[in-house]
Order: structure tokens, then sequence, then C-alpha cells
């Protein structure tokens, strides 16, 4: 990679935000930031410049759809971390791929790779 891609994450377990930092490190991007809460995923999508985002489908009870909603805009490409069924994606994202949890960093490779690879 010649350059570090910069990854925001969107996550509110600050355990899962580190680890998924450590992965990102590990396979050469560059994490933007870590954003816990929906607001702060939502000021972020709107305003930070980044290559990519990993969103947690549920913050502190809050869905992250408006981050999406943000972010596809944008055109910037994302993926959706899920725990479960009860992550149920709306239709309008129905295409976008998602990561389940607990993921691997084979898993968070794969899907970067090809999040990446087919956004331009």
């Amino acid at each position: 990679m010649s350059a570090a891609k910069s990854i925001l994450v969107v996550e509110d377990e600050a355990m899962i935000g580190m680890m998924l930092e450590d992965f990102l490190d590990a396979l050469g991007y560059r994490l933007h930031a870590v954003a816990g809460t929906l607001q702060e995923g939502c000021d972020l999508a709107r305003n930070a410049e980044f290559d990519a985002a990993v969103l947690d489908c549920n913050l502190r009870g809050e869905k992250s759809w408006p981050v999406a909603e943000i972010l596809a805009g944008r055109g910037i490409p994302f993926v959706f971390a899920t725990g479960g069924s009860a992550d149920d994606v709306p239709t309008q994202f129905a295409d976008r791929m998602t990561l389940a949890k607990p993921f691997t960093m084979g898993s968070v490779e794969r899907v970067l790779e090809k999040l990446l690879e087919t956004a331009g």
C-alpha cells in the first residue's frame, strides 16, 4: 500500500475500538478517529476527510443509519459491523457489506480490501 488509507471507526465499545485500531495498524491502515456516539459519528462523517468507515450498527441503543446516510451522500465507502439480527440493516443499505462480530484481523482485512477495491 503506497499511502496508508485512513479509516473512521464508529464504535461505542472502547475495547472493540482499541482492537480495531490495533488491527488497522497491523494491516497498514491509519485510524482517522474512533467515534463513540451517534452525534460524534455524524459530525465526523460530515466534516472529516478519510477513505472509508466501519460503522457499528448499534451505538448505545441508537442505530448508526444517519452516519451511513451522510457517508453515502459523500460517496465514502463504509461497512456495517453487526452483532446480530437485531441490527437489521435498512433496505436502502441492503447492498452494503457487513462485518460480523466478533471479528478477526483476517475478516477485517478481507472486508476493507474489498470495500476499498470497489470504491476505486
